[in-house]
């Protein structure tokens, strides 16, 4: 049988903001690594970031799952707007500390606030990372379709990888499908119908196909 990636508390104290979170060493690595972060509402503990991580170094990717700066500086409560940009420095210190575990390509995800957070930094820094894994994307605040959060997406030239629930008050899927239109790389779509913004995953029986769904999908995005 074989064995289970291990998984390491991690902290990069040298940097500000620092990183801290768990990292997923494969037993076999392919050189490649992910840095994954997670939504407004939770921390890097969220049952579906850590279901993405372990099926992700299962594949030999190295994971560095990570809190966000907003979440280091207060466990409860969502972010402010005056941190989003400290938030993006937070991810752009996450990708430089990966660097020393993958020699190969580096990807970057984040769920909600966290991935919509990391595409305007890959649309304001374009070859970071060599592609996105973005879960429930934040398109608009819920009920408020008019408020689109889309106005990066035309400058981002990173391949990305969309996970989005068929219920998802923060946009349709149609309305996702119509934002992958704006950004000139190449995109994909994964629908998890009749799942809400958490894509109904809360780390229960049942539900362990969705990693291994979205690595299959991502992993065909970048082929």
């Amino acid at each position: 049988m074989a064995e289970h990636p291990s998984v390491e508390s991690f902290s990069d104290l040298s940097v500000d903001p620092p990183v801290r979170g768990f990292l997923h060493r494969p037993t076999a690595p392919s050189g490649d690594g992910l840095v994954l972060t997670h939504g407004a509402g939770f921390n890097c503990q969220a049952p579906l970031l850590v279901a993405l991580a372990e099926a992700f170094a299962g594949a030999g990717f190295m994971v560095l799952r990570f809190n966000l700066p907003f979440r280091l500086a207060r466990p409860f409560g969502p972010p402010r707007p005056a941190e989003a940009a400290r938030d993006r420095q937070g991810i752009r210190n996450a990708i430089s500390a990966l660097h020393q575990f993958a020699p190969g390509r580096i990807f970057a995800g984040g769920h909600s606030y966290g991935g919509r957070q990391t595409t305007m930094l890959c649309a304001e820094e374009p070859g970071l990372v060599q592609g996105l894994l973005l879960t429930s994307y934040p398109l608009h605040p819920p009920g408020k379709p008019d408020q689109l959060r889309a106005e990066h997406l035309p400058k981002l030239q990173t391949p990305a990888l969309f996970v989005h629930g068929t219920h998802d008050p923060f946009g349709s899927i149609a309305e996702v499908e119509a934002a992958l239109k704006l950004i000139p790389a190449r995109t994909a779509l994964l629908r998890v119908e009749n799942a809400g913004h958490d894509l109904g995953f809360k780390g229960e029986a049942g539900q362990e196909d969705l990693p291994a769904r979205v690595l299959a999908e991502f992993c065909r995005l970048l082929a």
